[in-house]
């Protein structure tokens, strides 16, 4: 069983305290809501997307591009490939000490072509068939990831 409060039994608001609940309303109301945002968000390109996945989460750049002197990566040899600074405590089979270079107009890229680097960042295997030597992570991405990825490589000088 319900129980109501009689109206008059109920407090009562101040014209103060209606104009301030009004305006709060409205506020309400007009206040954006995250699926709009989403909604009116731009798409991110291929392209962008492919960089991100490349340099923000993958990290490729780590081993793939030089350090300066001070740390900082060498943007003109931009995953021009690199010599690996560290060698594991114990040997590990296969381990390569350097990263090859991954940009368009290396060997790597005119022997793979866009699909070879899908297919490996799909598989974990190279277009032979076989996996990539340690340190190199074993990459099984969606197949959108994979060719964003290799699309923002393509675009590599």
């Amino acid at each position: 069983m319900m129980t109501t409060i009689p109206l008059s039994k109920r407090p009562r608001l101040s014209a103060a305290g209606l104009a301030v609940a009004a305006i709060a309303g409205v506020a309400f109301a007009q206040a954006p809501r995250p699926e709009a945002a989403r909604a009116e968000a731009p798409k991110e390109t291929r392209l962008e997307r492919g960089k991100s996945l490349v340099e923000e989460v993958s990290r490729c750049q780590a081993c793939h591009t030089p350090q300066l002197a001070a740390g900082s990566f060498d943007k003109a040899n931009w995953m021009k490939g690199s010599t690996l600074v560290g060698i594991p405590a114990k040997p590990i089979e296969d381990w390569h000490q350097k990263a090859p270079d991954i940009t368009s107009t290396s060997k790597l890229w005119a022997n793979w072509k866009y699909e070879g680097f899908v297919a490996f960042l799909s598989t974990a295997k190279n277009p032979r068939g076989h996996k990539a030597g340690p340190p190199m992570p074993a990459y099984t991405l969606k197949a959108e990831d994979a060719e964003a990825m290799a699309l923002y490589l393509k675009s590599l000088p």
